[in-house]
């Protein structure tokens, strides 16, 4: 009895052991970033073809990106693991909690890259895997390694890593890319500052703390706020020209203006508070996660209007 007990007991032991790991890796890949990033791209997929695409290209293509966007996060906490130990928001990530350790995410990371490449250059077509790699290499190298700690206007110009989903979907169901999906990449690119910012105002005394000079620590919430405005302007801006592109209706036209609109209003309405209340930085925040969803699934239904 007491030898079965013991075998059963280490094997409860192994299970939770892989679990735990299981959990890990699956939690370096930024699951909750995923979404939004495989989200974006099917939208881009399906407009291009107005209406869903083969099953095959469809599959291929979100595995690919699921593998490179994995991969690229993955790269992301192995190089942030020391910043990430210092910060109230991800000082329970994996690396820095030791549930797994650097060098297991390094080799995962650029696993998960490689994979991404040979899916998509065998299963889809050669210039999806080529606009991954670039956009894992942005996300990785320019973004963070290069930018992040160095510059305030690290996610303005870092927010092209995001961007570039409706390019590998719209490239995976024409093999080129076109100006709608040109400007599915600049909407993605102006809509990073103020959403990030929006999270850095309540949350710059955690970036202050590890030395991360995003701009509300580095030149104040005023300014930011100001700057936020200025990009929610120019999100509405480049949103409409996808009309003019004649890919989306005119329904399209006013849904992206009428959630465009809103957005700036939020930002607008954090100025009239104090830098140190974010009331309405935490709904221009929340907003912001409902905004791209609600614009890309409008440019799918008036595409097939």
């Amino acid at each position: 009895m007491p030898a079965f007990e013991s075998e059963g007991t280490r094997n409860l032991y192994w299970i939770q052991k892989v679990y735990r790991a299981a959990q890990a890796y699956y939690e370096v890949t930024k699951p909750r970033i995923q979404i939004m990033l495989l989200f974006t791209e099917l939208c881009a997929m399906m407009v291009a073809h107005r209406g869903l695409p083969e099953f095959r290209i469809t599959s291929a293509a979100l595995l690919g990106l699921a593998l490179s966007s994995g991969g690229s996060a993955a790269l992301n906490m192995w190089y942030d693991r020391d910043i990430d130990a210092m910060m109230e928001r991800t000082h329970k990530r994996p690396l820095p909690s030791g549930s797994i350790t650097a060098l297991e995410v390094l080799l995962f990371g650029l696993s998960l890259i490689s994979l991404a490449f040979l899916v998509l250059y065998v299963w889809v077509n050669p210039l999806t895997a080529i606009l991954a790699m670039l956009g894992a290499f942005y996300y990785v190298v320019i973004y963070t390694m290069w930018l992040k700690r160095r510059t305030p206007q690290n996610i303005v110009i870092g927010g092209g890593a995001g961007a570039f989903p409706p390019l590998i979907g719209w490239a995976a169901v024409t093999g080129h890319i076109e100006l709608p999906a040109l400007i599915m990449f600049a909407v993605i690119f102006m809509w990073t500052p103020p959403h990030f910012w929006s999270l850095a105002l309540y949350r710059s005394d955690d970036y202050a703390r590890a030395g991360i000079p995003m701009m509300p620590v580095a030149r104040g919430a005023r300014k930011t706020k100001k700057q936020s405005v200025l990009y929610a302007i120019c999100l509405l801006l480049t949103s409409s020209l996808l009309y003019f592109t004649h890919t989306v209706s005119a329904l399209y036209l006013v849904i992206a203006g009428a959630v465009g609109l809103l957005f700036i209003t939020l930002t607008i309405f954090t100025l009239f508070e104090s830098d140190t209340t974010f009331v309405w930085a935490k709904r221009t925040f929340a907003y912001s996660l409902l905004y791209l969803p609600l614009l890309f699934i409008f440019m799918i239904v008036s595409a097939a209007i």
